[in-house]
């Protein structure tokens, strides 16, 4: 990402929620600690369905600000991202995996990783530090989170104090660092003056290193009163030597960074007993990395005069001989040269001796990677000048799987496009593969598998490594009736147009080019005309098309305006009403060559156009609906009694003219869902959906008479992707605690042209797409081996059914499946009858339907493979008038299992 939008909206999504849970201890994967959240009173039945969800495509388009390889298993490699989750490496598929999508509304700020660590003595073991922000803006403290599995699964431990994983200094790293000889023992570098912290129980719990002499002091901002550029950014990384231990016993020697000019690095000799600053190190920077050459004893330093990740103008690289205890300044540039910091920071495990270092902020021309075989001795770039301003590449650049990565421009040497990156803070050198290097920038991951032709002279191939990292921050959703299934405004990136949700866009929209797009509409009759508006550092803020999004061209504006704020489309294309920023609202006819200021609505106001009538448009501001009905001219005030505070989102039906739904509002308030079928004159609320915060239409299931609704909502007291055919008499929850990416209040629209398919925001997963399973709008049938009446074979399968919490009229299970047979499973049923009137509310890690006493349980995608002597295992919490029974019998593809 070139400018960081991430603060701003990750604080308005913190305005429109509510405190979050707070669990330790508990599986990560469950909506609340000992309990479920009491149903609400409520006429809505909530149903069952199956889907299947995905990412829209994109690959990338956020900054990865750490990259973890294992050192003792080969191909196992993690990424972090700052406000989306973290993945881990799928080599047969040259592809991401990600591992926090369970991660719930409650808790939206844990899908910021500030640190993440691969354990070396058990590779199945993985750590997150989670949180989001150090201030107010993330209602939760921060946590560190515990993986058997690799990420399958994890356990919380909650943290009393916040972590930033989207915060100034983000870039620094590791934080948290699993001891390689004694894997129970982890550290971790908190920010804010919280000082180290030390677990011994493999991150079950933690506590305060007190012996450790310096939380830190430095600011990015001290002068900045919202906490979030003058906070302390703290304990930034820590380094383990090895080579100061033995299997089973602590390692002596230990490194620690902070954030700290005059004191950045400290050392422990004593396995962490007592910690002393060491003699003879730089001044004047902080130290973003620090890494241990184990083979040469060497520790390195990358330095900046900054935290990063967009700052920093000068820097240096040290080396400190942990045997002599001399240090050397082995710079690639002399300081006085350098209008850039240094950050990304790997030996070659391999080679000793190899290095490589980034200069993370330098924006122009181009980021610049470094490269030492002899210690730091010397170095050589990735590219040098020949002539000003020609340069000489040692490398191949091909974006072809993710074209847009150019951003379709054309600069004039010696910057070129598509460039070497911006942001890199993290550069890896696989452990096991000298040729093989992945570093992560502010748009995506780049990587190349013959990096060893660097050092003979020859050239190497950099490309995307980031399928499956989805990162973008999505602001806005269209699902035009033809041409493109889908049109999205996000930050950062712009948007794209998708023909194909499977394929990569060629490019963002351009023409103009918006750092981040808020609103986006087309005309509902005209489908061809489209129209976006967004921020960016100049005018144009907006753009209109008559293609369907294909090509743009840029339109006029207001005086005033400063940012995009929404937009709306007449229903035929004859005219577009816009709320910017920084001005009032404002109508025009044809493509915005004039604007004229509309009357009788405040500045500020939420847009939406009718679907039918192309005179009508609507807004809303603090509480309050106006109409227009002579195309935006004059507005009218309406319907009062809506909610005044928190993000408000509404919709108007298509086809149908004064059908509007309305969502939103904030818990110390109204707060829930609204319809209108008067053009906004009245709204009746719905009783049954306790909060809402997005909604749309989707094509309508077979047979019903109005088109599918889908919201954002919480349901019977359960948070989550909600779907009705029957215009809101019914609910079915469509998405599973497997897949609830956080925050997803910003945007929500089913497609007009594919029943049950809906395309959901997320702020850092992407847009996931869901596809149901039914054709006709209801349930699935439950399948093969859930009735009891068949006579069930005998399968390779033994179960393990446990209570693990019982309340009055609830309880809570865990369920093991164990694969007892010789072949993998590839994809699993799992199925049994309830005694008595037992049902499930909630499951995590599988999906579930259930009819009367018969329940189904379903691998979700990252647990269907089952090895032999393996397990699959997932959770779930049920009501019950007396106590949760086990039942009797299960079924693995309708034949018997074994219960234990």
């Amino acid at each position: 990402m070139r400018l960081s939008a991430r603060p701003i909206a990750a604080l308005l999504a913190a305005l429109a929620l509510t405190a979050g849970l707070s669990v330790t201890g508990t599986p990560a994967v469950a909506r609340s600690a000992d309990e479920p959240a009491a149903a609400e009173a409520s006429d809505v039945s909530l149903a069952a369905d199956t889907y299947t969800w995905k990412n829209a495509r994109i690959d990338g388009g956020g900054f990865v600000p750490g990259i973890v390889f294992n050192r003792s298993e080969k191909n196992l490699a993690y990424a972090r991202t700052d406000i989306g989750g973290a993945y881990r490496w799928d080599q047969a598929g040259k592809q991401w995996k990600p591992l926090l999508d369970w991660v719930d509304w409650d808790r939206w700020g844990w899908s910021g990783v500030a640190s993440i660590a691969s354990d070396t003595a058990d590779p199945d073991n993985v750590y997150a530090a989670v949180g989001t922000y150090t201030n107010g803006w993330d209602p939760t403290n921060g946590a560190v989170l515990r993986s058997s599995d690799r990420g399958a699964s994890w356990k919380a431990a909650t943290l009393p104090f916040k972590i930033g994983g989207n915060m100034p200094g983000r870039g620094m790293g590791e934080r948290l660092a699993v001891d390689p000889n004694k894997n129970s023992v982890l550290y971790l570098g908190a920010p804010s003056g919280k000082g180290l912290w030390r677990s011994t129980d493999s991150g079950v719990t933690w506590s305060e290193v007190t012996a450790f002499p310096n939380p830190g002091n430095y600011a990015q901002d001290p002068s900045d009163t919202s906490g979030y550029g003058n906070d302390n950014q703290g304990i930034v990384w820590v380094t383990f030597d090895e080579r100061s231990g033995s299997a089973g016993s602590a390692t002596q020697d230990i490194y620690v960074g902070v954030a700290d000019k005059e004191n950045t690095v400290y050392r422990s000799t004593d396995g962490g007993s007592t910690w002393s600053r060491i003699a003879g190190q730089p001044t004047g920077y902080l130290a973003h990395k620090g890494v241990l050459d184990s083979a040469t004893g060497y520790l390195y330093l990358t330095l900046s005069d900054t935290g990063g990740p967009y700052d920093g103008g000068k820097g240096q690289i040290w080396r400190y001989d942990t045997e002599s205890g001399a240090w050397a300044d082995v710079s690639p540039v002399a300081v006085a040269d350098t209008y850039h910091g240094f950050s990304g920071l790997s030996v070659d495990r391999q080679k000793p001796g190899t290095l490589m270092a980034t200069a993370y902020s330098s924006w122009w021309p181009d980021t610049q990677l470094f490269r030492s075989t002899d210690s730091g001795a010397t170095w050589t770039k990735a590219w040098d000048y020949t002539s000003y301003p020609n340069r000489a590449n040692r490398y191949t650049l091909d974006v072809s799987s993710v074209p847009w990565l150019s951003w379709g421009a054309n600069p004039s040497p010696p910057e070129t496009a598509p460039k070497l990156g911006w942001m890199t803070e993290s550069l890896e050198i696989d452990p096991f593969d000298s040729n093989r290097m992945m570093y992560g920038t502010g748009a995506t991951v780049y990587g190349t598998e013959n990096l060893t032709s660097w050092d003979s002279g020859g050239q190497f191939k950099i490309t995307p490594m980031v399928k499956g990292l989805e990162e973008t921050a999505v602001n806005d959703l269209a699902s035009p009736p033809s041409g493109a299934p889908l049109l999205s405004a996000l930050g950062d990136i712009g948007g794209f147009r998708h023909t194909d949700l499977d394929k990569v866009p060629a490019m963002m929209f351009t023409s103009p080019n918006l750092d981040s797009t808020t609103s986006l509409d087309f005309a509902e009759t005209a489908p061809g005309t489209v129209v976006r508006v967004g921020n960016a550092d100049a005018a144009p803020h907006i753009g209109f098309s008559t293609d369907n999004g294909a090509n743009w061209f840029q339109g006029s504006e207001p005086s005033g305006v400063t940012g995009g704020g929404t937009v709306a489309a007449a229903a035929d294309g004859s005219g577009f009403v816009w709320s910017p920023d920084g001005a009032a609202v404002h109508r025009t006819t044809g493509y915005g060559n004039s604007w004229t200021a509309s009357t009788g609505i405040p500045a500020g106001a939420t847009v939406e156009s009718d679907r039918k009538n192309p005179k009508k448009f609507y807004g809303f501001k603090a509480g309050t609906f106006y109409v227009s009905t002579d195309g935006g001219a004059t507005f009218t005030a309406k319907a009062t009694g809506l909610p005044a505070e928190g993000n408000v989102r509404f919709k108007a039906l298509p086809g149908s003219e004064g059908d509007i739904w309305l969502a939103g509002g904030a818990s110390t308030g109204a707060y829930g869902l609204w319809r209108s079928t008067d053009s906004g004159t009245s709204f009746t609320k719905f009783s049954g959906v306790g909060q809402a915060d997005s909604v749309g239409f989707g094509k309508a299931a077979a047979g019903a008479a109005y088109q599918t609704v889908f919201v954002s909502a919480k349901i019977g007291g359960v948070r989550g992707i909600f779907r009705s055919t029957d215009m809101g008499a019914n609910w079915t929850r469509i998405n599973d605690d497997a897949h609830q990416w956080a925050w997803t209040g910003a945007a929500i629209t089913g497609d007009p042209r594919v029943h049950g398919r809906v395309y959901v925001s997320t702020n850092g997963r992407g847009i996931q797409v869901g596809e149901s399973s039914g054709t006709d709008g209801g349930g699935t049938d439950p399948g093969p081996g859930t009735d009891p009446e068949e006579p069930p074979g005998e399968a390779d399968c033994k179960v393990t059914y446990t209570v693990t919490n019982q309340w009055s009229g609830g309880f809570q299970a865990e369920v093991t499946v164990t694969n007892t047979g010789s072949a993998a499973y590839d994809g699993w049923q799992l199925g049994w009858s309830f005694p008595g009137d037992q049902k499930v509310t909630q499951m995590w890690n599988a999906s579930y339907q259930q009819a009367g006493a018969k329940v189904t349980a379903t691998n979700v995608g990252w647990n269907g493979k089952v090895a032999p002597g393996s397990s699959a295992g997932f959770g779930f919490t049920g009501t019950a008038t007396g106590t949760g029974t086990e039942p009797a019998a299960f079924t693995l593809g309708g034949e018997a299992c074994t219960v234990a």
